[in-house]
Order: structure tokens, then C-alpha cells, then sequence
């Protein structure tokens, strides 16, 4: 699946909006997410949360800057998955933490959270998450 240039941009000029309430962002989408799914809340209980929160907006950022050489940060997001198998992440956290994404994106954008800029985030976390996740399948705690 590729990100069309169209995609990449909205997903860029997008987050460049909800950079500056980075904060505000993360703690947004930790406290959804754990609305969401509460057993993901045990997976933090020794963490601090407001540079866990910043880990999440950096990681979000570089993401998002490199979308238009994708391959390059390939290594590093599966690097982050196997990483997540260890935290205790299941697989089926990343849904939930993508919806957590996009609300958070909505709640952040207000009326620029289009259906389009919707759309994009979407599949740019959908092509994320399937590269974070195939290190679960050499795992058996799937």
C-alpha cells in the first residue's frame, strides 16, 4: 500500500497544526486510549506519562517527516514493535491506539479534521502499525 504525495501532505501540513499542543495531544490521547481500553492504563502504571507523552510526539514527528522516504524509518518501526512485544503490547492494541490516534487528531484539528485528512492518517498508521506488528508474528504471544 503506498501514500499518495496528496496524503503525505495532509498528513504533514495536518500534524504540523497539532504540533504546538503537543502536550495537550498526548495527554488527550493516553486518557482516550485508556478510556477505550483500559487494560492498556497496566501497561503504564511505572511510566512517566509526560515524557511518555513526549516520546509519542516525537515519534509521531518523525513519522510523519519521513514520509516521503518511508523505507528509511522501516528499520526503526520494527525496532519499535519488538520493543512494544516486550512492554507487554499486544497486537490487538494497535487498533485501539490507532482510533485513539485519529480522535486525537479530530479533537486537536476541530474543523480541519476532514474526511480526506481523515483518510490519510488512516493509511499512513495502517502501513505503521502493519510494519510494527510483523515482529509478532515470530512471536507466540500474539
Amino acid at each position: 500500500m503506498s501514500i499518495s504525495d496528496a496524503e503525505k501532505r495532509l498528513v504533514t501540513e495536518s500534524f504540523a497544526k497539532v504540533a504546538p499542543i503537543a502536550e495537550k495531544a498526548a495527554e488527550l490521547f493516553y486518557n482516550h486510549l485508556w478510556e477505550t481500553d483500559p487494560s492498556t492504563k497496566e501497561l503504564f502504571k511505572t511510566t512517566d506519562m509526560r515524557e511518555q507523552g513526549r516520546k509519542l510526539m516525537q515519534t509521531l514527528a518523525t513519522a510523519v517527516g519521513a514520509l516521503y522516504n518511508l523505507d528509511a524509518i522501516v528499520p526503526v518501526v520494527e525496532q519499535l514493535g519488538k520493543r512494544h512485544i516486550a512492554y507487554g503490547v499486544r497486537k490487538e492494541h494497535y487498533d485501539t491506539v490507532g482510533a485513539s490516534l485519529l480522535w486525537t487528531l479530530e479533537q486537536g484539528l476541530g474543523p480541519d479534521f476532514t474526511p480526506e485528512v481523515k483518510q490519510a492518517w488512516t493509511k499512513v498508521y495502517g502501513i505503521l502499525a502493519s510494519i510494527a506488528t510483523n515482529s509478532y508474528e515470530s512471536h507466540n504471544d500474539n
